[in-house]
């Protein structure tokens, strides 16, 4: 497709205007994580790490339309074409890690410390995942098709020369991983509706989730099963015994065993509402959908149409391919205040100030 000078510079305009608002909402997400302690649940953790992939996806859509105005075998353009393979990717797949996570809290009762641990796992699967493969097709040169990253009009990225490998290793897995989340977040809903009284949830729908928690080891005796506790919220417990996971209970004295070493765990913070632990992901897995509608439109109908390129649809792509980080450091930003509000007004109710004389 040929473009006018005009519809060059509007493009351009466009996808540079929409990177730079994303990367400030990327800065904003990176920096609010590490000046603020209150933004730091296991979801708001994963959107943290993911924030530093974004930037390199940002980044590449920042070159706009100099990475094939500089020639398909270029350094601008492979590097562009090499972000634009992996960092994307990179984020569907953390994306699919964050309705993860939620599944296994809802699931199998996973509290912070454990999600926590599963972040050095995410990392180590999803980096080679996305990476291997953008490194390899930095070397794919062929006479007859040229280079594996190459123009696409809007920037450089995988050779409609090289369509198969873009259905294999770009569109393909990116709907797989879609499909996946939605499933996940379908069977997320099914549970909540089917079995919300197993969560012992609050009239507003609170659960323990908080990322700090401090330890205090009670031993009971076996004649003797009164104790003491100087606190005014709930208390759990866990068996010291359970070396696979810790199952939580409320605990009564008629309850304590005797002759055993429990633990109780007091949250240093208020508990997290299961609505913002389950929001959050939801709208951000929301916006990703948003976001590959319509370039996955924009490549169907150059499949089916070769040579054609829709201006209007360009347009969408070039704005919605670059605007995601934006929205999601507004939601970040957004939800996480709600939840700390809800929060400040819980530790108020819990822990009132003595009224000064």
């Amino acid at each position: 497709m040929s473009l006018s000078d005009e519809q060059q510079r509007t493009l351009a305009i466009v996808e540079r205007s929409a990177s730079v608002l994303s990367i400030l909402g990327v800065l904003t997400i990176i920096l609010t994580f590490s000046f603020s302690r209150h933004f730091r649940n296991p979801i708001q953790r994963l959107i943290f790490i993911n924030a530093f992939y974004n930037l390199f996806d940002f980044a590449a859509t920042m070159i706009s339309l100099s990475g094939p105005d500089a020639g398909n075998r270029s350094a601008l353009c492979q590097f562009q074409g090499f972000c634009l393979q992996m960092f994307p990717l990179a984020d569907v797949f953390w994306t699919l890690a964050t309705a993860l996570d939620v599944f296994l809290v809802v699931f199998k009762q996973y509290d912070a410390e454990a999600l926590r641990k599963l972040e050095m796992k995410y990392i180590g699967i999803i980096t080679p995942l996305v990476f291997i493969p953008a490194l390899t097709f930095l070397f794919i040169n062929t006479e007859d098709r040229g280079p594996m990253y190459s123009s696409v009009i809007l920037w450089c990225s995988i050779s409609p020369k090289w369509v198969l490998f873009r259905i294999l290793f770009y569109y393909g897995p990116i709907w797989v991983v879609i499909a996946i989340i939605l499933i996940l977040y379908f069977l997320i809903g099914l549970e909540i509706f089917k079995l919300k009284g197993k969560f012992e949830m609050a009239s507003d729908n609170r659960i323990e989730l908080a990322s700090t928690i401090s330890t205090t080891n009670v031993s009971f005796d076996q004649t003797d099963t009164s104790f003491k506790v100087n606190a005014s919220k709930p208390l759990h417990i866990s068996d010291s015994h359970d070396t696979h996971r810790s199952s939580l209970q409320q605990l009564t004295p008629s309850q304590a065993p005797p002759s055993r070493s429990i633990t109780l765990k007091l949250p240093k913070q208020s508990p997290v509402s299961f609505r913002h632990y389950l929001l959050m992901p939801v709208i951000f897995f929301l916006i990703l959908l948003a976001t590959w509608v319509a370039p996955t439109i924009n490549r169907v109908e150059a499949f089916a149409t070769p040579g054609h390129e829709s201006y209007p649809l360009l347009l969408a792509v070039g704005a919605m391919g670059s605007l995601r980080g934006f929205w999601n450091g507004v939601l970040f930003i957004a939800i996480g205040m709600k939840g700390w509000k809800r929060q400040k007004r819980l530790e108020k109710k819990l822990f009132p100030r003595p009224a000064v004389r």
